[in-house]
């Protein structure tokens, strides 16, 4: 069983093409979730939620992002030894599907997950994460963003999770740390070292703003007619947009849905406590797309005067049935249409004779040439349904055990096994 080249993935999981370039251009399908869950355990289902029960075509991809996942000292430091309650749960729904956690990354109450289809794991490259603390001066990571960036068949794609703060009031303060966090977040990476420089950045989260100007009473009284397109001029973000230059390549869907904050527990019911807060889209889900008319493939050509890589937002929605906190989930469903700018995986691996649990068992791969050798290099063995990277049942280091090597293929003796098991090639700078 060879792994999969990017055609063979491409019609395993996304047999959707463009009718003109079908030849070329594929979809990836992301959906994507934004949710304070106000340190609230994962609810008893989450079918809804991730569409699971669509007639359509499955995601290729999902991305979670959390914010106030329960960050005490307690929970904080069994979650640091552990994974976290959330990230078990979302594991535990999407490994029997065929997904895997490509990566998360955690800062205090922000979490964020990017989980992904077995056959596009050989054309992802490049997984980074960062993290940017804004409250407390800087010092404190109750506020702030965090990042996952990875390369997808060649392009640059990046998905940031924010909590920015609170209160009408603090506009100004939003924008200030939202440009905070673009400036500070640095990869090394000569061609792509910003978070803008990325062909695609999604920025969602909790971000906070409010709608301004409007009494509550006249807020309350357009969502009860669902004439939401009365309140989007006063909405913060909005707002901004139109006067800050650094927002306003970034688009979002239309507000057709009710305002997400703030409600009362297990209902939605908008705030009926002493405080009354007026209801707001505080958790929204945006992206950027950079230029690509120009980009290079793998064997050099350059794709001149047409975008390789673009988005197309399918469905923008809150979730209503969900009561555990005093937001309501936010999900934005995507078609991510993509020229594939390589068509070869870094590692192809292939069994070699018969596997069974009686003798040590031999697998051969061979690499591509820029793939980047390390001492570090390992073979791993998995269930079917693994969950993540380091959810192997066994592995070999591939110096340790190499049995012999030519210009094109190498052998690695494996240790044996005692049932069918999905296997992968796993390198330390990969993941």
């Amino acid at each position: 069983m060879e792994v999969p080249t990017s055609r063979f993935a491409v019609e395993k999981c996304s047999p959707v093409y463009t009718s003109v370039l079908s030849s070329f251009f594929f979809i990836c399908r992301l959906h994507l979730v934004t949710w304070n869950v106000g340190t609230a355990s994962p609810p008893p289902d989450v079918t809804s939620l991730l569409q699971l029960s669509s007639q359509g075509p499955s995601m290729d991809m999902y991305v979670i992002g959390l914010q106030e996942v329960n960050s005490k000292i307690i929970n904080f430091l069994s979650d640091w030894a552990f994974d976290d309650p959330w990230s078990i749960f979302f594991m535990t729904v999407f490994s029997p599907l065929g997904y895997i956690k490509l990566s998360s990354v955690r800062m205090q109450g922000l979490l964020l997950l990017v989980f992904v289809k077995h056959a596009h794991i050989p054309f992802i490259r490049d997984i980074h994460t960062h993290y940017t603390r804004t409250g407390l001066y800087g010092y404190w990571g109750n506020k702030g963003g965090v990042t996952i960036r990875m390369s997808l068949y060649g392009h640059m794609i990046c998905f940031m999770n924010c909590h920015l703060p609170a209160h009408i009031e603090n506009a100004e303060q939003r924008l200030d740390d939202f440009e905070k966090i673009l400036e500070m977040q640095q990869f090394e990476d000569e061609n792509v070292p910003n978070i803008l420089d990325h062909d695609i950045l999604f920025w969602f989260g909790d971000l906070n703003f409010r709608i301004a100007d409007y009494g509550i009473h006249f807020v309350r009284e357009s969502i009860s007619n669902s004439r939401y397109n009365l309140l989007w001029e006063k909405d913060q973000l909005n707002m901004a947009k139109k006067k800050e230059a650094f927002l306003q390549e970034f688009i979002e869907g239309p507000l057709q849905f009710k305002p997400t904050y703030k409600f009362d527990l297990h209902s939605d019911v908008y705030d009926t406590s002493g405080k009354k807060r007026k209801p707001a889209w505080t958790d929204r889900i945006l992206w950027r797309v950079k230029n690509l008319s120009q980009h290079s493939s793998e064997d050099g050509d350059l794709f001149e005067g047409e975008q390789t890589i673009s988005v197309t937002l399918n469905n923008y929605i809150s979730h209503m049935s969900y009561g555990i906190s005093d937001h309501k989930p936010v999900t934005g469903t995507f078609g991510l249409q993509i020229k594939p700018l390589f068509s070869t995986p870094l590692v192809t691996l292939n069994p070699e004779g018969e596997w069974n649990a009686a003798q040590d068992v031999l697998i051969s791969y061979s690499t591509v040439s820029e793939f980047p050798s390390s001492t570090w290099d390992w073979i791993g063995l998995y269930q079917v349904t693994f969950r993540h990277v380091n959810d192997y049942v066994t592995y070999a280091w591939v110096k340790d055990d190499e049995i012999s090597s030519s210009e094109d293929v190498t052998q690695v003796r494996e240790l044996p096994f005692f049932f069918f098991l999905f296997f992968s090639f796993c390198f330390s700078v990969g993941f």
